[in-house]
């Protein structure tokens, strides 16, 4: 079956993007008062930047491990010219 260009980006970003939301997410469910926080509130700027910063970190090491197993962002690097 031939990749299409959503296959492609769907192989490449899936695992990653589930990690980072998970952990993105779960820091903002787990931290007390995070969910109640406004726009204009210096908790929510100050949790977002966190987990924003733990999800990065986390997923670094998936990417890593995928890109080395030609998974992930290695599978769209034939198609780029």
């Amino acid at each position: 079956m031939r990749n299409t260009p959503f296959r492609v980006a769907l192989a490449a970003d899936t695992l990653s993007i589930a990690v980072m939301e998970l952990i993105d997410n779960g820091v903002l469910a787990l931290w007390p008062g995070a969910m109640d926080a406004h726009l204009t509130d210096g908790m929510f700027w100050g949790v977002l930047a966190f987990a924003l910063f733990a999800a990065f970190v986390i997923t670094t090491p998936v990417n890593k491990w995928m890109i080395g197993r030609g998974k992930g962002h290695a599978v769209v690097h034939q198609y780029h010219h």
